[in-house]
């Protein structure tokens, strides 16, 4: 029987306690390993985890049993099994992306003291789901449930930014490029580039392109898969709200859109 200072030992000298969390840190790093590369083998595993062999044995057969991890009888390596669809089945009906969102949508709201809406993709069109309003706010409008065009919005163009060169042509093509007003960008090449300096900057401003006195910023809202979901937005007139010219606006939008993110699952890598 190994001692309690034993590095292999699933129980500590605490009297069992840390050992279990050390198995449990351990059952979680095995599941990441097989999540990450498909399938792996015990000598794999225990070489990148840096423990023996016969601790990861123990390990997956724990979770084989539970069937969190299946064993190819062919190759002898193991993969998650369909019990971890059992678990993770239990999550994402749980997680409203409005839910997650709507007290970040507030503490936007009362720190930039303009209206923040979040928006997801819809056909061909950003719907706004979900809005806050800040005390500056001029108008009481209700964005909730407007379908707005999405070359000429800032939530618009970053959902754009996120979709394939394919399902964006498409969209493109079906709706066309209107001119809301005289800002708006008509031109395919000027917004396939404006899309580029999106993905690369992490956000989106637009000036007056969607509706005279207008301006707004967004980012991006990831889910688990680090699928981008939908865009939340700060907008206000134009007077008075300069996206570029608020201290400290776009960095703080982004750990906004971030902590929604975290909220739906999401883990940057």
């Amino acid at each position: 029987m190994a001692s309690n200072t034993d590095p292999e030992s699933d129980t500590g000298p605490d009297g069992g306690q840390h050992g279990g969390v050390q198995s449990v840190d351990r059952a979680l790093a095995v599941l990441e390993i097989l999540a990450r590369d498909g399938q792996a083998g015990v000598s794999e595993i225990a070489d990148e985890m840096g423990i023996h062999k016969s601790t990861v044995s123990r390990l997956l057969g724990s979770l084989v049993s539970r069937d969190i991890v299946h064993q190819n009888s062919e190759r002898g390596k193991y993969q998650l099994g369909f019990g971890i669809l059992r678990l993770a089945s239990s999550v994402p009906g749980r997680l409203s992306l409005v839910r997650e969102a709507r007290p970040v949508l507030e503490s936007l709201a009362e720190d930039f003291k303009e209206t923040v809406n979040l928006a997801v993709l819809r056909s061909n069109y950003a719907v706004n789901v979900d809005q806050a309003m800040g005390p500056s706010t001029l108008a009481t409008y209700d964005w909730v449930g407007s379908l707005t065009p999405l070359h000429a919005t800032s939530s618009g163009k970053v959902l754009l930014a996120a979709l394939s060169a394919d399902e964006r042509d498409r969209i493109l093509k079906e709706a066309g490029l209107p001119a809301r007003t005289p800002r708006t960008v008509t031109s395919r090449s000027k917004l396939e580039n404006q899309l580029l300096d999106i993905s690369r900057e992490g956000y989106c401003v637009i000036r007056e392109e969607f509706e005279i006195g207008l301006n707004a910023i967004a980012v991006p809202v990831y889910n688990h898969m680090g699928t981008v979901i939908g865009a939340v937005s700060i907008s206000g007139p134009a007077f008075r709200f300069d996206p570029d010219k608020t201290p400290g606006l776009p960095e703080a939008l982004k750990q906004a859109g971030l902590q929604i993110s975290k909220n739906m699952g999401y883990t940057r890598r």
